[in-house]
């Protein structure tokens, strides 16, 4: 039963940056309005920062951010409840996201803190994660000395109707575009960044579902990019505008596409909204940005006509029904309170 009727959640441990939570926890939704309604703890495991469902099997997987990075798997039971499939090194410290791959047989990793990519087969019948056949290292450096001193992974973005994937590199300022080789468990580079600009930081990346085009969200410089995807994976960049209209700083975070294509959202860490654009031409146009219920928004995930804001510092999830005409998001009672969250995925 994948309809999102549960909702897993990733919630920071003491064992990365001094998180409360205890690994993944699950709540039902109402189906009446959305709202969430507690179910436990499902899953005690390190750090879950980020979780992903399999596209065809009842799995969910989750990067373990810890400096000796994991990637963890369970299998998706009635009500919620998740067995134990395995978890596999990543070969690298601090794994902030994970994409199944084009053809649904390998996991491919981000590393955020050591700067590289590990991918790793999937058992066909069960979908739990093998010992990584690759892992390949970005190189580089960004302008902010803090922030960019190398490499850091954060997304992998798979083509939905290809066997290449992008990758957003918040450290080298860059995106780059692999090819997976199943046969031979490698990801093939293209060559170098398919897309660059100095002082970015690009941390996530939103396909709309046109296939043609993309928005970058940079975590340094507080923008939203607008690009066109060619057939060879190349971005090429047609105008960027602020993601948020608020003063002071902002550290924008997660960035998505409404399933029918009309509104991009983007989480904004620092006056802590959600900004909403409206996408009826070539440039984003900005309508408002609503708060979030919480502090320092780190993800959302858009389940049918609601969004689920995870607000990391204010340690709940803001629930919100996104209007039909306007995109715009509108509270739904209180915030859902669950420890550090990092993460909203549904069943």
């Amino acid at each position: 039963m994948a309809d999102g009727t549960i909702v897993f959640i990733g919630c920071y441990t003491p064992a990365s940056g001094g998180g409360r939570g205890e690994g993944i926890v699950a709540a039902r939704r109402r189906p009446d309005d959305g709202r969430l309604e507690p179910i436990g703890l499902v899953a005690a495991t390190p750090s879950p920062s980020f979780l992903v469902r399999h596209p065809t099997l009842p799995v969910l997987f989750a990067t373990n951010e810890v400096e000796a990075g994991a990637i963890s798997a369970w299998a998706i039971g009635d009500g919620g409840s998740l067995v134990a499939l395995g978890r596999a090194a990543t070969g690298g410290a601090e794994p902030c996201h994970a994409a199944v791959a084009p053809g649904d047989g390998h996991l491919v990793v981000a590393n955020y803190g050591t700067g590289s990519l590990a991918l790793h087969p999937l058992e066909p019948a069960t979908g739990a994660p093998g010992e990584r056949t690759d892992l390949l290292a970005h190189e580089g450096h960004g302008v902010d000395p803090e922030r960019q001193a190398g490499p850091h992974p954060h997304m992998v973005s798979p083509d939905p109707s290809g066997a290449s994937l992008l990758a957003v590199d918040l450290g080298t300022d860059s995106v780059y575009r692999y090819d997976l080789d199943a046969a031979a468990g490698r990801l093939v580079p293209y060559g170098g960044p398919v897309w660059q600009r100095p002082s970015a930081g690009p941390r996530h990346l939103a396909r709309h579902p046109d296939g043609r085009r993309c928005f970058l969200v940079g975590e340094l410089d507080a923008t939203v990019t607008v690009c066109e995807i060619d057939g060879a994976g190349v971005l090429h960049e047609r105008g960027s505008l602020p993601a948020s209209a608020a003063a002071g700083h902002v550290q924008p975070s997660e960035i998505a596409v409404r399933g029918d294509g009309r509104f991009l959202y983007v989480a904004n860490r620092g006056p802590d909204t959600v900004a909403v654009f409206a996408l009826d031409g070539e440039q984003p146009r900005y309508v408002d940005e609503v708060p979030t219920g919480g502090r320092w928004p780190r993800h959302f995930a858009i389940i049918g006509e609601h969004l689920y804001v995870a607000n990391e510092r204010s340690h709940s999830v803001g629930v919100f029904r996104l209007d039909a005409d306007t995109g715009l998001p509108v509270a739904v009672g209180a915030p859902f309170d669950t420890p550090s969250p990092t993460c909203v995925m549904p069943e």
